[in-house]
């Protein structure tokens, strides 16, 4: 029978970023790089269903979000080797977890800006006063 491995480390404290020195360009880089892992739909989608489904094999992912499996394999391996995710076979099933709750954390700070900043425009948008123009001709 399969047993979960335990929930993933919460980020050790850090400094504010505000605290932090500037970015160096390596640094930069880093960040760059693991921001274009995760700036991919279905790479999100992922994620979140690893997430939502608790350490789920690669079939249970693909129906979850209804994809072919080498589809999902070929974009699970890509964050596998990221180090974003982790392994643990149990049978003839891989299953797949996040290694670092810092990822989780950032796709939910991710959804909360997005939903937020969605919010702010239709506030803006209902706001804005009617650009109606009057039918006689300008004075």
């Amino acid at each position: 029978m399969f047993t979960p491995s335990p929930k993933p480390p919460s980020c050790p404290p850090k400094a504010p970023l505000a605290e932090r020195p500037l970015l160096d360009v390596e640094k930069a880089n880093e960040l760059m790089r693991l921001f274009e892992v995760l700036a991919s739909d279905t790479r999100l989608r992922l994620l979140h269903a690893i997430v939502l489904l608790d350490e789920p094999c690669m079939s249970e992912i693909a129906d979850a979000v209804g994809m072919k499996i080498q589809a999902v394999s070929n974009q699970l391996r890509r964050m596998v080797d990221m180090g974003i995710l982790a392994t643990k076979r149990q049978g003839n099933f891989v299953h797949y977890r996040i290694v670092d709750n810092c990822i989780t954390k950032l796709i939910y700070h991710g959804l909360c800006l997005n939903e937020e900043t969605q919010a702010r425009s239709r506030r803006r948008a209902g706001a804005m006063p009617s650009q109606r123009h009057s039918g006689g001709a300008a004075s």
